[in-house]
């Protein structure tokens, strides 16, 4: 059974630092230039006010910055309905704020693809540098990265470049707050798919977004690997959770990083047992299986 895509209301959230004002506003006029009904906006100032924005535009300010997940977490919540128990919103996009959307037709994309599919609970956009129209391969959430222009299902997503299903959230919660930078995006994928959810790779909806390197933040290997283990911790039956991490232990010995940002990286990984990763609701196997038949098996 489909549902008609006019019934379906599309919000977008954005976290900003406040120091990409130029940027921020061309990704809201991007927004705003959207075809159909129009995507209301929340703009999350993560420790930081928000910068000037057009009327219509909701802001919400935070005293601290509470990372990537938290902050896209209050925007969530923003869109909470008065009952307390569900949306305002059927589609909820996350958009990086120094991103943009190039075509008018990616919000109407997004409300036809989950119209279409009842089973869809997450979409991911392919992102493109605005210069070059190169595709990183990192940004192709799939092992078979070669062709970013090849649609897919997938078993993970992009956290600035998406769109899901507010049902979604509603069902199995949100961004873990925790995290606060890295591998947010997994976690959240990995209870959706265990909820029955399906998660798809559209190179046909694009985000603009400036090539950059991932290291280039500083906490990156520190948070990198201990995030690694609650997500395994988090997630994983318990057989599977050393064999993911050895894995993951090996690619990155194999990468060869350097002596600074490899001390950093065991320095998380013992922080990711050391410490609380939040509650633990190991994934079925079924879903271990479904993940195996899409290409990526929960040890990789």
């Amino acid at each position: 059974m489909t549902t008609s895509t006019e019934s379906l209301k599309a919000g977008a959230v954005i976290i900003t630092m406040g120091n990409r004002r130029d940027e921020l506003r061309a990704l809201i006029d991007s927004v705003a230039k959207q075809e159909g009904d129009p995507v209301e906006v929340v703009v999350v100032g993560n420790g930081s006010p928000v910068p000037d924005v057009p009327e219509g535009v909701r802001t919400v300010e935070l005293p601290e910055n509470l990372g990537i997940p938290g902050g896209r977490n209050v925007g969530i919540e923003a869109f909470r309905d008065e009952a307390g128990t569900g949306y305002t919103v059927d589609i909820l996009l996350f958009l990086d704020d120094d991103g943009l959307l190039p075509n008018t037709d990616t919000a109407r994309l997004c409300r036809e693809a989950f119209a279409g599919d009842p089973e869809l609970g997450i979409v991911s956009f392919r992102i493109a540098d605005p210069d070059t129209g190169v595709t990183q391969r990192r940004h192709v959430p799939r092992l078979r990265a070669a062709d970013p222009m090849r649609s897919s299902r997938v078993t993970t997503f992009l956290g600035g470049a998406n769109a899901v299903r507010s049902t979604v959230i509603a069902q199995v919660g949100g961004l873990p707050d925790d995290f606060f930078y890295a591998h947010e995006e997994t976690d959240l994928a990995w209870r959706a798919l265990d909820a029955g959810w399906q998660i798809d790779y559209r190179a046909d909806m694009v985000l603009y977004h400036p090539t950059t390197a991932p290291s280039r933040h500083a906490v990156y290997h520190r948070m990198v690997a201990r995030n690694r283990v609650w997500l395994a911790r988090r997630n994983l039956p318990a057989p599977l959770v050393p064999v993911y991490l050895g894995v993951w232990m090996l690619l990155t010995l194999a990468r060869r990083p350097s002596r600074p940002a490899l001390k950093a990286w065991f320095g998380g990984f013992k922080e990711g047992w050391t410490t609380p990763c939040g509650p633990r609701r190991p994934m079925k196997w079924r879903t271990v299986w479904r993940l195996t038949r899409l290409g990526r098996p929960p040890v990789i």
